[in-house]
Parts: structure tokens; sequence; C-alpha cells
């Protein structure tokens, strides 16, 4: 089981939307128009199809579920966890909560994504100010986890082939 999560508002569903819109041929389709989304309540599990042979399930757990979060942690392989770099107020909320989630028991074996969403967005902060701030570096060095940083925008489609990528290597069906 793969995880999505991450504060309120970071772009998670519509994430999810653009990854079942993957087609099996290896391609994002119709990336002209973002999909309509309204914030999940709960959660949303979904079938990804990553290639003919290769389907995920991703559960998205709804930003003000934070505080049970932990109960969807057994079973769990993968994490990917979403930062909307666009929301400078938000980066220091959204760190200790990626720390609450690196230290959990049940994941200290997961593989974990870092998502750094709405990079279409004009930012206050660059990307290194935004890695600094939220210490990416010296989370990926101390961790007992795998972790990968990528930068993309749900809304233009750009950077999730690598979000494919990354689930492709790391996510058993």
């Amino acid at each position: 089981m793969c995880l999505l999560i991450g504060p309120l508002g970071v772009g998670k569903t519509m994430i999810l939307k653009r990854l079942q819109g993957y087609s099996a041929k290896g391609s994002f389709d119709n990336m002209e128009e973002a999909p309509a989304t309204i914030p999940t309540v709960g959660t949303n599990l979904t079938n990804v199809q990553l290639n003919k042979k290769t389907e995920i399930r991703v559960r998205e757990l709804g930003g003000m579920m934070a505080p049970i979060w932990p109960n969807y942690f057994t079973d769990c392989s993968t994490v990917m966890y979403v930062v909307d770099t666009s929301n400078k107020s938000q980066l220091s909320s959204a760190c200790i909560q990626l720390l609450n989630i690196l230290t959990a028991a049940k994941l200290q074996r997961a593989s974990v994504l870092i998502i750094l969403n709405k990079r279409d967005l004009p930012p206050p902060l660059s990307i290194q100010q935004i890695r600094h701030l939220l210490h990416l570096e010296d989370i990926a060095l101390s961790a007992s986890q795998r972790i990968e940083v990528v930068e993309v925008s749900a809304s233009t489609g750009q950077g999730l082939e690598e979000v494919v990528r990354w689930l492709g290597s790391n996510v058993k069906g």
C-alpha cells in the first residue's frame, strides 16, 4: 500500500487524479486542463495503472486527518508526502509533520517520496530556500528510510513522470 499524505490544500487530490489519468502507454493524457478537485474529507482509495502489468493501490488521506494518519501506517511500504511550495506560512508545520512521519515506528522501512508541489506558482522563495527551510538534506541523511525529493506541478503535469518512475521502482502491486 502507498500512502499519499500532506497538509491541507497541498494538491494531493490533484496529484492522485493525474496519476489515475496516466495511461498504460506510459504517458499522461489531456494535460491541457487541470482536473476539478474538492478537498478530501476522509480517504480516497485508488488504483493507478503504471503499465500493462503493474497496478498499484494508493490511499490518499485528507490533511484534516493528520492526527490519525498513524492508524494507516500498518502494511504501508511507501509514502508520498506532498508540500505546497507556494505557501510559505505552511512550510514549518509541513516539516514537523514530515518528521513525525519519519519517526513513526511502523514506517521505519518505508520508502518516502517528498513531492514539492505547485512549482508553477510564483514562489516567494527559491527551491534552495524551500529545501533549506524543510531541512531536506539533513532529513535525508539522518532518516532510516530511503528518501527522494521531486519538484512537480500537479496543475500542469510538470514532474509527474518522476512520481510514476518512483512508484514503479518502490511499490509492489
